[in-house]
């Protein structure tokens, strides 16, 4: 025996037999408390034995019949595994013909010529001792009827089995098992082997049924050719008749083989060690079952209990021991036996009678750890003897645990199922039973949940691209978590295209083997979340490969070919090109395309060409390299199968016709010498048709034609096999000529003063000598009937294609005189002009008038300067002005209308209210209407005031062709617009004033600095007092933004637009401003865009230069004004 074990060791390796130790070996423990038993060790030697030695007859069959060679293996121990081979040492073929029984022999359903040997040879493998035992050679030879000669015949009596007879046909009989039914038992938990063999000629099928039930579903199997049945793991309800059935096409057999399940004894409730206190009372229980029923036994401490020691506490009842108010004294090991005819079972179990105060084996303050929402098991493990009462706190002073939201387990643990947050704490387990009390405190804390709160998405990336996958991670404070990522669930490869990082994985340049999933991993020592994404590489398909012509025929050909990978992303169609390698080699051609689905084609062909093929593959991303050229195929030349298209014939000169053609592409010859057969003839004319055959060109010129006139024209295709199918006629004509003949009656219908309607009768088509494309109608102002004065005259021109009688002619100005003249258009050119026709306009309104100047503000009066409007439009009647006051409170006054004579250029108001702003409108009138008005603003003053007179020197000019230069000096008060008047050497100039040398004019500008300063000042007392500037009030009640009035009871502005507003403002309908200060042409200082005080101007009075020195007006916010009101803002204008 082994120091300090119960193990036994039994060496022979150093001398001694294993026969010596055969037998059946028990151990026994034994200490004061009892002794226990283990279960029987049997010892057996194993054994390899010799086959016994025997004289073997050979088989001599006749073909078809059956035949068994018999094994018979010497008995050894453990069983040898049989196996039948040759000399050779090669396994012997079987089959449902011939196959090996589970007994070792070797069944033939019936021989055939090839199972003539002399080498049939038995093995026993005895695995245990390693050695293969060979029985001797058994010899077979099969006879057929052709083979009998008559040396063999006569050595055969008439009545012996191997008699002349033909080989038949027979229908199954059982080799094994013999008999209609046959017996089997087998132990529960075994593997159940059942074996049918059948001869017969054909061969038999065997087939399997348990008569009354189902075969066993997942643990039925079959073996050797369904010869053998196999059922795993039987229990009694396999217990049975199974039938099984020999059949070929002759008839069947069967055999039945009745099933007895029987089984050992297993247990239903084995004995277990029972710890009781002193005076308390217990039971050991042994239950066991099996087929027969086993009988149970006790034993005490190894010894039958019924010759044990007598104990007054305990009493034996079949299979359960009952113990009452146990001492000291009763401790004891117990041996429950239950055994049938198949085996037995033994088991142990120590009843200890003890008097221990508790004890808790938890280490004190273990520290447990859990996530948020999962379970918490707090352990509590303990010991004493009576069994102690477990209970928990939570907290010093905490009490008792109870209630649906914790689970207390038999062995003391504490579990709560869904430990929160508020689940952190100490917990105190306490331990107690009639002989003391212990407690033992633990710590739990309660840690947020690992999240994953950005997963990584799905990706499809083209090849060669880069992709990057999230994996944005929530964790608790107090965790130090890491993070892997695995691809395919391996790790990822050792490659530096993969770059991890803290929160992502980026791939770069991405191949095909980069395909597949990608797995976020998150650990931390109390919990692992994951998230994983596919990555779909896809890229353009690989090139079809494999091209294979079949069925050629002349006109066709059946294409084939192998798709090549589509890269992840399916093929959805295939193109087809064809190289011409006689007409134009190295130059590919669309043929055809069908679908991604679709590895073949006919294709259509057409005669001399000699074609090779190419495939492409296309998918969502794009088209595959080619694939590799098909072999070559030419077909047969033919005649051409089409003549050319787009034939015309048009004439380049009057004389003559040229005729043109598409010609056909080099495949569409269908055969060599390629040519066309030109033909013509006069329409209309009893002429024969004229041809002439030419070479592969694509025109031919017709001499000596009239003008004009219609051709039947047709090409037709040839080569050397012969013409193409006949052409269909197309019409040209010969060459045009310039029209003959001028429109005449031309009439004009004045509509109204700015369109008129013009008619003409057409012209006869022969005079047209060519195609008719419309008539041009040439129209020219002559002179205005208001202004008497001629100028430059542009011709204006109308087409009016095809044949058009008449056209409208718009954009007229009024109260003009034109003339106009129509000619007809043909290809060639435009005809001669029908003599010029006169017409004249109507009045119209007149456009606004050219300005409006205020000037000479005074407490009661303004004056108004205008200038006649650009376009009169006919024969002014007069002006009309309107004008209303605006009030402190931006509201409008009463409107005032003054009709002036036409021939006035200035008016005086007089009678209007000192500081008041006044709105006027003001437009020309003729005996049709009114025109277009203008408006403008001005104020009258407050208080007189001493001019300040500016002075202007130093002007000098610069004249070129175009342009002139003017220059001057300025002194005087700021904010002084300029004029500038000029004209023409030799005529009179208009109103030759320079308002800035007027005196009423420096002292308006000296009173509106005054008021300026002082509105200033104003406003800067009112700001430091934090008032605010109440712009916005003022714009929602006035409509022009740029004009800021002065208010009187406040001294802060408004601001209004200068836009024109060409109709009379209703009381309250001001327009709101958007709060921005915007300038139209008119309101613009000159001194703005120039550089200091000097301006510079072109003759025609625009400016030079990009005006420098300009800034951009910012928008007027808060308290802040623009610019101070001048009233002559409206007078900044050139005559």
């Amino acid at each position: 025996m082994k120091p300090n074990s119960g193990t036994l060791v039994i060496n022979i390796m150093n001398g001694g037999k294993a026969e010596a130790y055969e037998g059946v070996y028990q151990c026994t423990a034994r200490n004061e408390r009892g002794a226990a038993i283990s279960n029987n060790i049997v010892i057996r030697p194993s054994r390899s034995p010799l086959w016994t030695k025997e004289k073997l007859e050979p088989n001599q069959v006749r073909e078809g019949d059956s035949l068994v060679l018999h094994c018979r293996p010497p008995v050894g121990l453990p069983p040898p595994i049989i196996f039948w081979m040759d000399n050779a040492f090669q396994r012997l073929p079987q089959s449902e013909r011939v196959s090996q029984g589970l007994n070792g022999d070797l069944y033939f359903s019936n021989v055939q010529p090839e199972d003539t040997r002399e080498d049939y040879i038995c093995y026993a493998r005895f695995n245990h001792t390693q050695t293969i035992q060979q029985k001797q050679p058994i010899s077979v030879k099969v006879f057929s009827m052709d083979s009998l000669n008559d040396t063999i015949a006569a050595n055969l009596s008439d009545t012996d089995i191997y008699g002349a007879k033909p080989v038949t046909e027979r229908q199954p009989i059982l080799l094994t098992p013999t008999g209609s039914t046959s017996t089997k038992v087998e132990l529960r938990g075994n593997v159940l082997l059942l074996e049918c063999i059948a001869a017969g000629l054909p061969t038999p099928v065997i087939h399997w049924i348990k008569e009354g039930g189902e075969l066993p579903a997942n643990r039925t199997f079959f073996e050797n050719f369904k010869k053998t049945l196999k059922i795993i793991d039987v229990s009694e309800a396999d217990s049975g008749n199974y039938k099984c059935i020999a059949r070929n096409i002759l008839g069947s057999a069967h055999h039945v083989i009745s099933v007895t399940v029987k089984a050992a004894p297993y247990w239903i409730t084995a004995p277990r060690n029972l710890v009781l206190s002193p005076g308390e009372d217990g039971t050991l229980i042994c239950r066991a079952n099996g087929n027969p029923k086993p009988n149970i036994s006790w034993l005490a401490n190894g010894v039958p209990i019924a010759i044990a020691p007598e104990d007054p506490s305990r009493k034996v009842d079949g299979d359960t021991i009952i113990f009452s108010h146990v001492q000291e004294r009763s401790s004891a090991v117990y041996q429950c036996n239950a055994s049938n005819e198949y085996g037995y079972l033994l088991a142990n179990a120590f009843v200890n009678v003890l008097a221990e105060p508790p004890r808790i084996l938890t280490p004190a303050n273990k520290l447990y750890q859990v996530i948020a929402d999962s379970p918490a098991l707090l352990d509590c493990a303990y010991f004493g003897s009576p069994k102690p009462e477990i209970e928990w706190f939570k907290g010093v002073k905490g009490s008792i645990l109870r209630g649906s939201e914790y689970v207390f387990h038999d062995n003391g643990t504490l579990e709560i199922p869904v430990a929160q947050k508020d689940s952190t704490g100490t917990y105190t387990c306490v331990a107690r039973n009639e002989l003391g009390k212990i407690q033992n405190e633990v710590q739990l804390e309660v840690k947020d949940p690992t999240m994953i709160i950005k997963q990584p998405e799905y990706k499809v990336i083209q090849r060669y691209g880069q992709v990057s996958f999230e994996c944005i991670i929530k964790h608790d404070s107090t965790l130090l978590p890491t993070v892997i990522w695995l691809k395919d669930n391996d790790e990822l490869p050792d490659d530096e295209r993969f770059l991890v990082g803290k929160d992502n994985l980026t791939i770069m340049n991405v191949t095909d083997k980069d395909d597949g999933t990608y797995t976020c991993i998150v650990n931390t020592t109390l919990d692992s979340v994951s998230a994983s994404a596919v990555l779909t590489v896809v890229a353009r398909p690989n090139p079809p490969f494999d091209l294979e012509l079949t069925g050629q025929l002349e006109r066709s050909v059946e294409l084939s070919w192998i798709p090549g990978d589509e890269n992840n992303s399916p093929i959805t169609n295939f193109v087809i090109e064809y190289e011409d390698g006689l007409h134009e080699p190295g130059v590919w051609n669309y043929q055809t395309e069908v679908p991604g689905t679709q590895t073949t084609v006919q294709l259509k062909l057409s005669p001399y060409v000699n074609y090779s093929f190419r495939v492409i593959a296309v998918n969502e991303i794009g088209r595959s390299q080619p694939s590799e050229p098909s072999e070559q195929y030419l077909t047969k030349s033919a005649n051409p199968d089409e003549n050319p298209s787009n034939v015309q014939g048009i004439g380049s000169e009057p004389d003559n016709l040229v005729i043109t053609w598409e010609s056909l592409k080099g495949f569409q010859s269908n055969g060599p010498g390629l040519q066309y057969k030109v033909s013509w003839r006069q329409k209309d004319v009893d002429d024969e048709w004229t041809s002439v055959i030419v070479a592969n060109v694509s025109k031919y010129i017709v001499s000596g034609t009239p003008t004009f006139v219609p051709y039947e024209i047709k090409v037709q295709a040839l080569n050397d096999l012969g013409y193409a199918p006949e052409p269909s006629e197309v019409i040209g004509h010969s060459g045009e000529d310039l029209p003959m003949v001028a429109p005449g009656n031309v009439q004009v219908h004045v509509i109204n003063s700015t369109l008129a309607k013009v008619h003409w009768d057409p012209v006869p088509l022969k005079t047209v000598r060519g195609h008719l494309q419309g008539y041009k109608v040439y129209y020219w102002k002559v002179q205005s009937l208001s202004r008497r004065s001629r100028r430059h005259v542009e011709k204006k021109i109308l087409t009016f294609r095809g044949n058009k009688t008449f056209g409208m002619l718009p954009g007229l100005e009024p109260y003009s005189s034109y003339k106009l003249n129509v000619r007809v258009v043909n290809g060639k050119g435009e005809g001669p002009a029908s003599p010029d026709k006169v017409f004249k306009t109507p009045e119209g309104v007149p456009s606004s008038p050219s300005f409006l100047k205020i000037t000479n503000p005074t407490l009661d009066s303004l004056t108004l300067e205008w200038g006649s409007p650009t376009h009169p439009n006919g024969v002014l009647t007069s002006y009309i002005l309107k004008f209303q006051p605006i009030n402190n409170t931006h509201e409008l006054g009463p409107l005032v209308e003054i009709r002036i004579p036409a021939n006035e250029s200035s008016l005086i108001l007089k009678n209007l209210n000192y500081s008041t702003r006044y709105k006027f409108y003001f437009n020309a009138q003729t005996s049709v209407g009114s025109g277009n008005q203008i408006t403008e603003e001005a104020v009258t003053i407050m208080d007189e005031v001493q001019p300040l007179y500016p002075r202007i020197r130093n002007v000098t000019t610069a004249a070129a062709e175009t342009y002139a230069n003017i220059s001057w000096e300025y002194e005087g008060p700021d904010h002084a617009n300029f004029y500038v008047e000029y004209g023409v050497a030799g005529t009179m100039a208009s109103r030759q004033v320079d308002i800035a040398t007027q005196g009423w004019f420096i002292g308006l500008m000296c009173a509106v600095a005054l008021l300026i300063l002082i509105l200033l000042i104003v406003c800067f007392i009112r700001r430091n007092k934090g008032g605010k500037y109440p712009v916005k009030e003022k714009e929602d009640a006035h409509a022009d933004p740029e004009i800021q009035p002065m208010k009187e009871d406040d001294g802060t502005f408004g601001e209004y637009s200068d836009a024109e507003d060409h109709k009379p403002l209703k009381k309250g309908s001001r327009t709101p401003s958007d709060r921005t200060v915007k300038k139209e042409d008119s309101d613009d200082s000159l001194v703005d865009y120039g550089e200091g005080v000097n301006g510079q101007f072109n003759e025609d009075g625009s400016f030079i230069g990009q005006y420098s020195g300009k800034k951009e007006k910012e928008p007027a916010e808060g308290n802040e004004s623009s610019e101070a009101p001048s009233p002559v803002n409206a007078m900044n204008s050139f005559v």
